[in-house]
């Protein structure tokens, strides 16, 4: 599974939050460990893409068993490519290979896709060869299943879905397996279901939602249909349950009128067509709901509302309707900028990318409920322009 707030779109809802994540990130300085973090014993980690202009790198922190966490020495590491200096509008920037032992982090401001080796520690380094081309321009995000990789190029001119094959820690593009798209399709997230048959990927520039099956040697075919109108304005993050992998969420982030953010429920038949849920959209009640987590167990849905600076939680029956259960306030600066968020391996903890001030929160999940940490956020490196996360 695995799987982001527009900055390189014109006229899109949150240019002006990009803006601002870009300056306070300018300013932003690593935490030092709490007193809590010290006793509390390492139990995986946290990385982000960082982004950041010129040479890209990733911030990486240990997490700690009381859900904590602290800058892994070293950090941040040299991602190889360029990042862009500013927020992708995009989820799944940064995703761990199928095995845990590799991090893929896209480098959109050179058009590349880094690959890095996790060490036992948690510190980071680059594959000698680990930087590829994307196979169009502006990569934002990475869809993994095995040895499939899917990249989205949202940069206008060269937008697509490329795919490559992951082997020996070295990414190798697939040949004809490009899937071109509209210049202005702005593709925000690419993902697998969990069984690797199916990728879909959300348009932001056009509001469709495209799906396709995955055929023999990693080639899509498109579904009957696609791409399918989104229920709302600018489609965005996206999330296959895990109990159910012909059950997919996907947030409507860009509807304008005041709190008129809603989430969509769609059931994904074996050729792809994508058939939505009675009730759908649900109404979130707040504004520029973009990335989206589900719980392991499948039970609960949280999405991050980018523009009103809270975490909307829904309870999640068995054939996909949600019904809301309220949200939870992102404590700092108004937790307006907050992005991608993470659940921990065990689900007890989510962690959100705050872009705006270039940190991470820190909340611990009791079923649908969400309680920031104490101390949280922590602070990303100087010059971060945070886009995406992943933890293990």
């Amino acid at each position: 599974m695995t799987k982001p707030f527009p900055t390189l779109r014109s006229g899109t809802l949150l240019l002006g939050i990009a803006a601002a994540a870009a300056a306070a990130a300018a300013v932003a300085a690593p935490a030092s460990a709490s007193a809590s973090t010290a006793a509390s014993p390492v139990v995986g980690h946290v990385y982000v893409n960082d982004n950041t202009a010129g040479t890209n790198t990733i911030g990486a922190f240990d997490r700690h068993a009381d859900g904590t966490l602290s800058p892994e020495p070293g950090s941040p590491f040299p991602a190889g490519g360029a990042g862009t200096g500013s927020g992708l509008a995009s989820q799944g920037a940064i995703q761990f290979s199928a095995d845990g032992r590799y991090v893929l982090a896209v480098d959109a401001g050179s058009n590349q896709v880094s690959v890095l080796r996790v060490h036992r520690d948690g510190k980071l380094s680059l594959v000698p060869g680990g930087v590829v081309p994307s196979g169009g321009t502006l990569p934002d995000s990475i869809a993994v299943h095995g040895s499939l990789v899917y990249v989205a190029n949202s940069g206008n001119g060269g937008s697509n879905y490329t795919g490559f094959r992951f082997f020996g820690g070295h990414l190798f593009r697939i040949p004809g397996s490009t899937v071109t798209l509209a210049a202005n399709a702005a593709p925000a997230d690419v993902l697998f279901n969990g069984t690797g048959t199916k990728l879909v990927g959300t348009e932001v520039g056009t509001s469709v939602i495209d799906s396709f099956t995955v055929g023999f040697g990693g080639r899509l075919t498109a579904a009957p249909g696609s791409p399918f109108l989104a229920q709302g304005l600018g489609p965005f993050g996206s999330e296959f349950r895990p109990t159910a992998p012909d059950q997919l969420f996907v947030s409507n982030a860009h509807n304008t009128a005041t709190n008129s953010g809603t989430i969509s429920a769609f059931t994904d038949s074996r050729n792809g067509t994508l058939t939505a849920v009675a009730g759908s959209p649900f109404a979130d009640d707040q504004m520029a709901p973009c990335w989206v987590e589900i719980t392991h167990d499948g039970q609960f849905l949280f999405t991050v509302n980018t523009a009103s600076g809270t975490i909307s939680r829904y309870q999640i029956t068995d054939n996909g309707t949600l019904t809301l259960l309220g949200s939870t306030p992102v404590a700092a600066t108004g937790g307006v900028g907050a992005v991608d968020a993470r659940l921990s391996p065990d689900g007890g903890y989510l962690y959100v990318d705050e872009s705006k001030i270039a940190a991470v929160g820190e909340f611990a999940v009791t079923g649908g409920t969400l309680t920031e940490l104490p101390g949280s956020p922590v602070k990303l490196p100087a010059g971060a322009t945070p886009a995406g996360i992943i933890v293990s």
